[in-house]
């Protein structure tokens, strides 16, 4: 995904680890996978070891090794069994390495230990999204939200999956909440665009790509659009983008 959000996730597990307009959500439970049980709460030397590892683990990860970075962060994980936070840690590494059901596994894991952690429904609501799981994406990002309704990347990622599942108004209502939140991103701005060009608003769509092209200029380039799939955009939406872009 991109960097402001893979940023973020990282910044909130290393440290443990505009409120919403529209109606209050009640979202539907979620399916389980199986995780592993609660084990003994790790020893003082233990929990220090995992920190170290989850250390190294990122520094791996930050330099593309990803079999060694996923080595460390399960070993952490193994240390500290009850740490929710290294879960998260783990289940993100396994999904930009692209191995979606262990990051499923290691995010549902980290639920089962803290059913309210905002950071692991994120993480699992764009492993849904970007494998497809359009319907799992809606729920997880809607329970997301239901906790902290100012949650400008579950506001995101919903406007995405609800213009592939062909509801558009709710894909722009949700991008625009999250222009609100994150109004330097042009993210937002390329996803309310393409939601309203794809209902035929074809003024609104120019009006909201030039703000996206006021944020970042390289997206007037065709060829730059390829950035958005780290932005959790599929291939067809890339390719309606760059139809917009040809016809600003």
């Amino acid at each position: 995904m991109r960097a402001e959000l893979i940023l973020g996730l990282i910044t909130a597990v290393l440290s443990t680890a505009c409120q919403s307009q529209g109606p209050a959500v009640t979202p539907s439970p979620l399916p389980t996978v199986a995780v592993s049980p609660i084990l003994t709460p790790a020893s003082p030397e233990d929990r220090q070891r995992a920190s170290q590892l989850r250390s190294q683990g990122l520094q791996s990860r930050q330099a593309g090794q990803f079999p060694q970075a996923l080595t460390a962060l399960q070993q952490a994980s193994d240390l500290d069994p009850q740490n929710p936070s290294g879960f998260v840690l783990l289940g993100w590494t396994y999904h930009l390495a692209g191995q979606a059901p262990p990051a499923t596994q290691a995010l549902q894991q980290a639920l089962a230990l803290d059913p309210k952690s905002v950071q692991a429904l994120n993480a699992l609501g764009i492993v849904y999204l970007v494998n497809g799981q359009l319907s799992l994406a809606v729920k997880t990002h809607q329970q997301a939200l239901a906790l902290k309704p100012d949650n400008e990347i579950a506001h995101y990622n919903l406007s995405l999956a609800y213009e592939r599942l062909q509801d558009y108004p709710l894909s722009v209502q949700h991008a625009d909440k999250a222009s609100r939140l994150e109004p330097q991103n042009p993210h937002p701005w390329v996803a309310m665009a393409l939601a309203y060009y794809q209902q035929g608003q074809r003024a609104q769509a120019q009006q909201a790509y030039h703000r996206a092209l006021q944020l970042d200029s390289r997206y007037r380039s065709a060829a730059y659009l390829g950035h958005l799939k780290d932005a959790g955009f599929s291939p067809e939406q890339i390719a309606t983008v760059r139809h917009l872009l040809a016809n600003l």
